[in-house]
């Protein structure tokens, strides 16, 4: 029971109501946490702090529990707080272009499970939200406690405006809020799934524990995400990380948004095929490609050279401009590996600032397709109230 820890009565209860929701928050956003971890994150007194986590243990709103990899080091193992795991689950679901990705987390962060279904593109959204419903059902046999976290993360393809835009784009997201609102009986927070798929990478993945991430998708089309201070950048129209329209090429191919020389114009999927066909090579699609590169092609080779090459001296510029601890690569062409990564850390190490490039760690995408729906999950750990219905008593002070 994560409500009514407390009788209200004046200003030093609600004082310690408030400690008791940062400490209750810090283990929504990151996790478990050991003492000193929650210490350094809250600011409070070392006295203050062990009252308040004992009375929440108490009431069985945080449990204490030491990890299995702590057991096996020498000395005192480090006891980790978290929210207690019955207390309720959060879901995420993904909408990419051809598939729907759903995962499950319990408030302690520990993954229910995931699981994907891949579509024909011009299925309905009614269709779709059917299609996530029965994928959650596999996840937790029916019976998807929400618990006081009371929200459903989404991720979506494009970009998403201010609420209440009124283009075609609003009244879709705006239909597909209602839609999910009617499914699953609760509010819906939407973003950006490649976005949502940076925040998952620095909660569960390649960058978990690091609080400025730079993350870029190379598919089909070419997009990314900017974790700041642990939180998700969005920016003010909700345009943030979009990276595959940076200008690589001035002189280049026009892009579909208007631009030219576009960074998705020269490192996505189909700009990658096209440059192997245009050199002689043959490949209907990336499985031949990828085939064709580990069987040697010079071609194949020379082709993600360049495109590493200006994924690279975009990532640099990037990096120049905002300082990430971590940048994280995924998406389909990723999956090449060295053949791309290599000539994007030679363009890093050619154009970022000497101060930073012995500091920026490149690292490979560790979450995979569930990345939107993971990082839609975390989207509810950071945002969502965490007690919905807290205090259940009326502070009598409060309606004087």
């Amino acid at each position: 029971m994560l409500s009514a820890m407390h009788p209200s009565a004046g200003p030093l209860s609600r004082l310690r109501r408030e400690h008791e929701e940062l400490v209750l928050s810090l283990l929504r956003k990151h996790g478990p946490l050991s003492r000193g971890e929650l210490g350094t994150r809250c600011g409070l007194s070392r006295t203050t702090l062990y009252d308040i986590v004992g009375d929440l243990i108490a009431n069985g709103a945080v449990v204490a529990a030491v990890p299995l990899a702590e057991e096996r080091r020498r000395g005192r193992p480090v006891e980790k707080l978290s929210l207690n795991p019955d207390a309720g689950q959060a879901l995420g679901i993904d909408f990419a272009r051809r598939a729907v990705h759903v995962a499950a987390v319990n408030v302690a962060h520990e993954i229910v499970g995931s699981a994907s279904e891949q579509h024909a593109p011009d299925l309905s959204w009614e269709e779709r939200v059917r299609l996530a419903e029965r994928l959650v059902g596999t996840l937790t046999g029916g019976a998807l406690r929400l618990g006081a976290l009371d929200a459903v993360g989404v991720g979506v393809v494009g970009p998403i405006g201010a609420p209440g835009d009124r283009t075609a784009g609003g009244r879709r997201l705006d239909h597909l809020s209602e839609l999910l609102r009617k499914s699953f009986g609760v509010p819906v927070l939407l973003d950006n799934n490649t976005r949502l798929a940076a925040l998952a990478e620095a909660t569960w993945g390649a960058a978990a524990d690091d609080a400025d991430v730079l993350y870029l998708r190379v598919s089909h089309g070419v997009g990314g995400g900017l974790v700041v201070g642990g939180s998700l950048h969005r920016g003010a129209f909700g345009l943030s990380g979009e990276l595959g329209h940076v200008t690589a090429v001035p002189s280049g191919a026009p892009c579909e948004c208007g631009g030219t020389g576009c960074l998705e114009t020269v490192a996505s999927v189909g700009a990658v095929l096209d440059a192997y066909r245009a050199a002689g090579g043959r490949a209907d699609d990336l499985a031949a490609f990828t085939a064709a590169l580990a069987a040697g092609d010079p071609a194949a080779r020379a082709v993600l050279a360049v495109a590493g090459a200006h994924i690279g001296t975009v990532l640099a510029a990037v990096c120049n401009a905002i300082g990430p601890g971590v940048i994280v690569i995924g998406g389909e062409l990723a999956r090449t590996g060295e053949a791309l990564t290599g000539p994007v850390e030679k363009a890093l190490a050619a154009h970022i600032m000497p101060a930073s490039r012995d500091r920026v760690v490149l690292r490979p995408a560790a979450l995979g397709a569930t990345g939107g729906a993971l990082g839609a999950i975390a989207l509810v750990l950071h945002e969502s109230p965490l007690l919905s219905h807290y205090p259940a008593e009326a502070d009598p002070e409060d309606d004087a």
